[in-house]
């Protein structure tokens, strides 16, 4: 599904180490809407189970994946040079992914596959280094750093290419950014409850979208789940056909031939549904991906709601200081105030004190107006930019879930035609008794 960027172009190989403050590769270097996947092949090959030692020097078990990147000068060149190889744990990819999304608040981040399996069927592992499991997540995170390469503005993040290109070394180049410290305020800020007065409507319709697109495909796969459970049991069940026929045949002289061919069909067939719920399960894992898609969406949505939040607070604290300095100015005090009510009492304050306070609320308006003036800038460019990555997710969602609902439905068709022809051949070998 993520494949659709390896049509667009981007920047040369000597170019990758000039880098713009947001840490994107810089933009007088690269061809306007570049992205990396137009000149660099990338898989993640294979998976391979490790032991070591944890940061807390206890032995533990884990999987690697090997990610492979070649030059698409190269290939399209006719040239099959060995591609360049490093190995990432799924961890890696948390990190790098975690940079993308505070680096770039106002982007949908492509999600991970999931790291313990969820919505299984009661005989699919929910172990993580179960090997099926282990290879669903491998063309999850292939897919994953496809979608990261194919996107107009992460692909030309320079971390990006340190984590492809740079097997040793590029955590540090990570965390050199600081992006840890705006993780942990934004992780505070995102948690914290607060009520915005005048959000952008797009946004908020869009964060209700969210919702329900991750309520309907839970349900989805809920449902999918308990028809698979179903579905193996009917198949199973239909060995029973194929060892009643076999034993019968045995007893049976003009009829034992058919029966025991058809004992066989039967066999056959209760064997298929472990393939056909493996493939099921591909169908699943994009499902899921777009149920990971949601929480994306809801943190752009929400980033703005923060932004707007932050800009309603500067505005309505810059409101409050121009109105003290106009009481202070003209001596009449609009609002109730412990202050106004000391001054009742006890007399006015000296004309130094006065002109002290005027002078401090002075500073305090020009530094507010600066405030609120970024806060606009930030809060304009968050909305400007977060709607039209918005856009872009909307319309690769509705092609990647209807060409997955339509493979989907052509793969139970055909499930029901395999169904057909057993017993159509049964029957052929019942014709023959």
């Amino acid at each position: 599904m993520a494949d659709d960027g390896r049509e667009e172009s981007v920047a040369t190989d000597e170019d990758s180490d000039q880098t713009a403050g947001d840490g994107s590769l810089n933009n007088t270097m690269m061809e306007e809407g570049s992205t990396l996947l137009r000149r660099m092949e990338i898989c993640v090959a294979e998976a391979e189970k490790r032991s070591g030692k944890n940061a807390v020097s206890m032995q533990e078990t884990f999987t690697v994946y090997l990610v492979e990147t070649r030059p698409m000068d190269a290939v399209t060149e006719g040239r099959n040079p060995a591609p360049d190889s490093l190995w990432r744990r799924y961890s890696e990819f948390e990190l790098l992914r975690n940079y993308l999304i505070v680096t770039y608040p106002y982007i949908v981040v492509p999600p991970l596959p999931e790291k313990r399996a969820e919505f299984v069927w009661h005989k699919l592992s929910a172990d993580n280094m179960d090997p099926d499991f282990v290879e669903r997540r491998r063309v999850g995170l292939e897919n994953f750093l496809l979608r990261v390469a194919s996107h107009p503005v992460l692909s030309n993040d320079r971390i990006l290419y340190h984590f492809l290109t740079e097997e040793h070394g590029w955590k540090e180049v990570v965390y050199e950014t600081g992006f840890q410290v705006k993780s942990d305020s934004r992780l505070r800020a995102l948690s914290a409850t607060f009520r915005v007065r005048n959000p952008d409507k797009r946004f908020t319709d869009m964060k209700r979208y969210s919702d329900e697109l991750q309520s309907h495909t839970s349900q989805l796969l809920r449902a999918r789940a308990r028809v698979a459970d179903r579905l193996y049991g009917v198949y199973k069940v239909h060995g029973n056909y194929g060892r009643v026929f076999s034993e019968w045949s045995a007893i049976e002289k003009e009829m034992g031939d058919g029966l025991q061919s058809a004992g066989h069909h039967m066999d056959a067939y209760a064997a298929s549904i472990d393939d056909i719920l493996e493939e099921e399960e591909h169908y699943a894992d994009q499902l899921k991906e777009y149920l990971f898609y949601a929480e994306a969406l809801r943190a752009v949505c929400r980033k703005h709601e923060l932004t707007q939040f932050e800009l309603e607070m500067a505005s309505q604290d810059l409101i409050s200081k121009k109105q003290q300095r106009e009481e202070l100015a003209t001596g009449i005090v609009r609002t109730f105030s412990f202050k106004g009510m000391t001054n009742k009492l006890f007399g006015q304050e000296a004309p130094e004190q006065r002109e002290a306070r005027l002078k401090l609320l002075e500073e305090l308006i020009t530094e507010g107006e600066e405030t609120v003036k970024e806060k606009t800038v930030e809060c304009e460019e968050h909305v400007e930019r977060g709607w039209v990555d918005m856009q872009r997710f909307q319309e690769q969602k509705d092609k990647d879930l209807r060409e997955a609902l339509i493979n989907y439905a052509v793969m139970q068709i055909s499930m029901c035609k395999k169904g057909i022809q057993v017993w159509s051949n049964a029957k052929e070998c019942f014709l023959k008794m």
